[in-house]
């Protein structure tokens, strides 16, 4: 498996409690040799490419990322396009907009010789693709997702891109077995999932058993795993069950990141595993953490 970060490149500067934004992980436009520079200096082997804006210097910035990493000698790492939540609006405007979106998307990682481009499923919720709505869990709702993650997907498969979907509790894809059905109805040999089981803690009995929820995902898609983002959770003390973002290896923390890494090397040995939502001052203990769990279980990283 490969070891990288979202994060580390000028732009990112996000809380550890803050609520992930399409801000996190910098822009490509700021990839330049000081990143890759540091990135390898705090021990990963790669850095997540986020694009903002798919047509504003795109020859330039594919032929600079493409130079640095294979001057660094860094594996091409999965992409991410900040569209939003569009996917699912009601709006067709705003949808084909970001269908096309993607589609730019897929170019772009074909022309970078990424292994995959990262699928947000979106929110009803104007104000962010990854905060709660009522109708996030409506069946046209789901519909429209489906049909737009279709149309990427056929696409994708004319370009040789996969697609990396990630889910949560907030949003249309709110568990292991609509991760699933939602496969199932694409029905596209281009579509897996990007683990990230964090957001998926949708209540204490969850939370305490992260394991379960884990192995839910390798039970359930084995063969559909392009790769995973690593970061923690606790539980804060409260009359209403809430759950934060943590460093891993803190001893608030309670994800099972064995069952993670173990379950990622056995059905994805060649994926990424990418450290996120940290500022860069906190990054270096998110290394440190899932270091110390690899070690102690023999995992390797490339």
């Amino acid at each position: 498996m490969i070891l990288g970060v979202a994060g580390l490149v000028p732009s990112q500067q996000v809380s550890q409690k803050g609520s992930p934004t399409d801000a996190d992980g910098g822009d490509w436009e700021d990839i330049n040799e000081n990143v890759v520079k540091s990135v390898i200096n705090h021990g990963f082997k790669t850095v997540q490419v986020r694009v903002t804006d798919t047509k504003k210097n795109r020859k330039q910035n594919i032929e600079r990322i493409r130079f640095l990493f294979s001057n660094y000698d860094m594996p091409m790492s999965q992409t991410v396009g900040n569209y939003g939540g569009g996917l699912i609006s009601e709006n067709p405007v705003i949808r084909n907009e970001a269908i096309n979106f993607m589609k730019e998307m897929i170019i772009i990682s074909s022309e970078l010789g990424s292994p995959n481009t990262y699928l947000r499923p979106g929110s009803i919720n104007k104000n962010g693709p990854w905060f709660p709505h009522k109708e996030n869990n409506s069946k046209i709702v789901w519909d429209r997702l489906v049909n737009s993650t279709r149309e990427i997907c056929d696409y994708a498969e004319i370009e040789g891109i996969k697609i990396a979907l990630e889910g949560g509790v907030s949003c249309p894809i709110s568990s292991p077995i609509k991760v699933k059905s939602f496969f199932d109805d694409v029905n596209s040999s281009m579509l897996g999932l990007n683990m990230d089981p964090v957001n998926f803690i949708s209540s204490l009995d969850v939370g305490y058993n992260s394991t379960k929820l884990i192995n839910d995902f390798f039970s359930l898609v084995p063969n559909k795993i392009w790769g995973a983002h690593a970061k923690d959770f606790k539980i804060i003390d409260s009359l209403i069950p809430h759950f934060e973002e943590s460093i891993i290896g803190d001893k608030e923390s309670l994800l099972d990141n064995v069952a993670l890494l173990k379950g990622m090397e056995k059905f994805c040995p060649n994926g990424h595993v990418l450290v996120e939502h940290l500022p860069d001052e906190l990054i270096p203990f998110a290394k440190k953490g899932i270091d110390k769990i690899a070690k102690e279980n023999n995992i390797t990283w490339e």
